[in-house]
């Protein structure tokens, strides 16, 4: 898990700085194009995903002390978060494209959509894992240690895309 997390910070990050590279390049039009964001939409989804992140954290130490009882309500909790993120990104998205600003418009929104939408499929992958740790909080009480390390994996995994949105949203929403 460490190898696959270190392999998607290399990406993201080389992504960061080819398109901090591009913005150096035209100010003027990335400031323009990033006024057609909704900074509370942003703003709402950081809320979310840092939610989301605590009560991973808070299903992890359930599941550590044997708690099957509430483990998987703290995940499935966290798996709703992650399903409202989903769904404000995809209303952004859709304001976004019928107000035609689309990849091809311009490079701010190649880059916008690159980035969120690889960070969506990272969303995606999350919460395919966080079902599998909300399988492995119902047997909290019986896990094994290598079961509390797959526990502790998916967690981790879940943190790096909550990290990764908390560089995004001030990078592509905010900065100026």
């Amino acid at each position: 898990m460490w190898v696959f997390i270190g392999g998607d910070l290399i990406v993201f990050g080389f992504v960061f700085v080819v398109y901090l590279g591009y913005r150096a390049k035209d100010p003027d039009l990335f400031a323009r194009s990033q006024r057609a964001l909704s900074v509370d939409a942003g703003a709402v989804n950081t809320l979310v995903l840092l939610t989301s992140s605590l009560l991973v954290v808070l299903a992890v130490r359930a599941i550590r002390a044997a708690d099957p009882r509430v483990a998987p309500r703290l995940v499935l909790g966290a798996m709703m978060c992650g399903a409202v993120f989903a769904i404000v990104k995809a209303f952004e998205y859709y304001h976004a494209i019928a107000h035609h600003h689309t990849p091809t418009g311009n490079d701010f929104f190649l880059f916008y959509f690159l980035l969120t939408g690889l960070h969506m499929f990272h969303v995606v992958l999350g919460l395919g894992l966080l079902i599998f740790l909300w399988s492995l909080a119902r047997r909290a009480h019986r896990l094994s240690p290598l079961g509390i390390s797959f526990a502790e994996g998916c967690a981790c995994f879940w943190h790096l895309v909550d990290l990764l949105w908390i560089v995004i949203f001030p990078l592509v929403y905010l900065v100026r």
